[in-house]
């Protein structure tokens, strides 16, 4: 049985590297820890009210700027980057955000589960990937 100190120790947030031929190189994508990917879900519900909503807009975006990292590991892109990346290539920001979901374990499953738990009504089309 593993022990908490083997546990704590091992090293189980692998990166990624994906190509982007149309910006002239690659990119490194992480694995996020277990507290970020729970900010990133928050980050898609918005209150109203008393109600919950679902706010899939920049979804794709909002991952990959947590996701991309320099040789070191540290974020490429802020926050305050999500807006400007949503304005590059759809198809080049789906290619990073399925190799960022891939590794982050974020399937179509994760976002019928955003639905539930907000309260939101299932459009026809919410696929994350």
């Amino acid at each position: 049985m593993l022990t908490k100190a083997q546990i704590l120790k091992a090293d189980d947030l692998p990166n990624d590297v994906v190509q982007v031929p149309e910006w002239g190189g690659e990119v490194t994508v992480r694995t996020l820890a277990a507290w970020e990917k729970d900010q990133w879900e928050e980050s898609l519900t918005e209150s109203k009210g008393k109600k919950m909503k679902l706010d899939m807009g920049n979804l794709r975006a909002k991952l990959c700027a947590l996701c991309i990292v320099d040789g070191k590991g540290n974020r490429l892109f802020s926050d305050k980057d999500i807006e400007a990346l949503g304005k590059k290539s759809a198809l080049v920001i789906s290619r990073i955000y399925d190799a960022a979901a891939a590794l982050n374990g974020i399937g179509e499953e994760d976002a019928a589960e955003l639905i539930k738990n907000s309260g939101a009504i299932q459009s026809e089309d919410l696929s994350t990937s």
